[in-house]
């Protein structure tokens, strides 16, 4: 690998590293988005919820002030007792009625699918760019854009299913969810998608063959034409 490139690629995988980092911490936490019912007084108790990929949070808090922006539950940072479930996706039966099972389950099968779509993606990318720094491996460049391209665009399709499901628990009338908003979580997925996705088309342009400057360079450097 020439040296210019070889700068290329390891300042692109120091872009990677930052990717990887924020897609695992989207994965494996759950705030991606944040749900709130509706407060109709004060001194007294509301339920808040965040979720994730894999469960989903309720909280009891005390509310003792109004909230300036509207009347839901929250900030979902005061303190109050917490009590997580995770998301039974493979089963069926007693919990079809249950509320995280009813209005989620089918949406965060799909998050969480493409979400390990995603990890496999990037685990592909990061051992053919690995590959890459030996010598004579430009060739694996190649492979490693395309499959951080892929993974940034399932991380994408992720978000975008995570938010559908938003959208379905606050339009429903089975849920008591009047307002949302999305949290770090989120944020670091779409931080993830940006970054993977860019530098994945890095990789793809560096691995493309230098192009001449001008016609006349490929005729300098082609070898000469010997006499008989």
């Amino acid at each position: 690998m020439l040296k210019d490139k070889k700068t290329k690629v390891k300042i692109t995988f120091l872009v990677i590293i930052v990717g990887i980092s924020s897609m695992l911490a989207a994965v494996v936490t759950d705030h991606w988005a944040v749900l709130s019912p509706r407060v109709e007084k004060l001194n007294t108790t509301c339920e808040a919820a965040h979720f994730g990929l894999w469960r989903l949070c309720k909280k009891s808090i005390f509310i003792v002030m109004e909230d300036p922006q509207g009347k839901g539950c929250g900030p979902i940072s005061l303190p109050g007792v917490e009590n997580c479930s995770y998301f039974k996706h493979f089963t069926s039966g007693e919990e079809a009625e249950v509320f995280e099972v009813k209005t989620q389950k089918e949406y965060s099968i799909s998050a969480a699918a493409i979400a390990i779509f995603s990890l496999a993606f990037m685990t592909l990318g990061s051992l053919c760019l690995l590959g890459a720094f030996g010598k004579s491996r430009d060739y694996l460049l190649r492979p490693a854009g395309m499959f951080f391209a892929f993974a940034g665009l399932c991380i994408v399709i992720s978000v975008e299913v995570m938010r559908q499901s938003v959208k379905r628990m606050i339009d429903s009338d089975e849920t008591i969810w009047i307002e949302y908003y999305y949290s770090w979580s989120f944020a670091c997925a779409c931080a993830a998608f940006i970054l993977l996705f860019l530098s994945g088309i890095s990789l793809l342009i560096i691995s493309m063959p230098q192009m001449p400057r001008n016609p006349w360079e490929t005729c300098m450097d082609a070898d000469p034409e010997t006499m008989d």
